[in-house]
């Protein structure tokens, strides 16, 4: 199992950073000096001032505030730092160690570290999980909900890829079991 980005993500986000420019008409520099001018100071209100007053989207609003306020941001090159932070609960850390035991025994697996999930990929996500504020985690899988009855339908909007099209809430480590294990390997296959 890999740390990081895919090498199908690594060129996205060359593509998002080249980009920039061409399609919102100014450069990083030229965002970091506009948002010198933001009137908020909490970062989701920062990136709702950037999306209504200047018409970003997500990604270039999402760069532009990381390199604008670097203090703030904890990046994609700092993974450990993104996992410390979202996965500070101990039981919801043991739901995402037993959940990367199962992705070691899969082949070609990389394991992303993002600031609200944690993915996992080979040429495109199949899995993410994130921690439950009630403890415990919910597992996004790109597999049919029908094939298990520990699955169900993914309706809620996660910021994790639209292709993970069902979900397990697993409420502590014992949960992922071998049906578990069985489940992210399928999805693995169809990622």
């Amino acid at each position: 199992m890999s740390d990081g980005l895919t090498e199908r993500q690594r060129k996205w986000f060359a593509s998002v950073r080249e980009s920039l420019a061409a399609k919102t008409g100014k450069s990083l520099e030229e965002w970091v000096a506009v948002m010198a001018e933001c009137p908020e100071t909490a970062p989701r209100a920062r990136l709702k001032w950037l999306k209504d007053t200047h018409g970003v989207g997500q990604n270039y609003g999402a760069m532009i505030l990381d390199a604008a306020f670097p203090e703030n941001a904890l990046g994609w090159d700092e993974p450990q730092a993104l996992r410390e932070a979202l996965w500070h609960d101990a039981g919801s850390l043991a739901v995402l160690e037993a959940i990367e035991a199962v992705a070691a025994k899969v082949p070609d697996v990389t394991l992303g570290q993002r600031k609200t999930y944690t993915s996992f990929s080979r040429k495109v996500q199949f899995a993410a999980i994130r921690p439950l504020k009630s403890g415990g985690a919910v597992m996004g899988l790109k597999l049919d909900p029908a094939v298990s009855d520990r699955l169900a339908p993914a309706v809620r909007k996660e910021s994790w890829s639209e292709r993970l099209v069902s979900v397990v809430e697993l409420a502590d480590a014992s949960a992922v079991d071998d049906e578990i294990g069985r489940l992210f390997a399928q999805a693995a296959d169809n990622g």
